[in-house]
């Protein structure tokens, strides 16, 4: 899956569909600080500034492995994309966050990892796997939060 793209790689990419409308979708991830009830290999996520994401967006996320990243938004499309990066050892790892209307009732979400960096092929493949992992088990939840329109108080309950 290593797709080069100018001097980025392809790392990872998920796809699926959720039975709600893109604004729905969309007002669910863009809680940030809120994954952590959907995506629990993560402990906490500092925004700033608080709320809405925006173009001068950044962030802490602090894993519950005890590892820390910090990210930028580099591209914002407001109902429909943005795209953040942050480091990892010494790549820069650019996180696309996609939503694409299928119809009014379901909305197809993209998560896709680039690296660039020396030893991308190497160190963003480990980081991809790892990453994948834990993707694979955050996505279910997801899905289920936003097809129940539950919050994050209420997901305790489903376990």
């Amino acid at each position: 899956m290593a797709q080069s793209t100018k001097n980025l790689t392809r790392l990872l990419e998920r796809r699926f569909t959720v039975r709600a409308a893109i604004r729905d979708v969309w007002d669910h991830l863009e809680r940030i600080e809120e994954w952590p009830s959907w995506a629990r290999h993560i402990r906490r996520i500092e925004m700033n500034p608080r709320g809405p994401l925006t173009a001068k967006s950044e962030g802490t996320i602090r894993l519950t492995s005890g590892i820390s990243s910090t990210f930028n938004v580099e591209e914002l499309n407001a109902g429909r994309s943005w795209k953040w990066a942050g480091p990892f050892l010494w790549l820069t790892v650019h996180y696309d966050h996609q939503l694409r209307e299928v119809d009014i009732t379901q909305t197809e979400v993209a998560f896709i990892l680039d690296g660039e960096g020396l030893g991308v092929g190497i160190f963003g493949r480990l980081f991809a796997a790892i990453y994948a992992r834990n993707l694979d088990r955050a996505i279910p939840r997801l899905i289920t939060e936003i097809e129940n329109r539950r919050h994050p108080s209420d997901y305790a309950s489903l376990d």
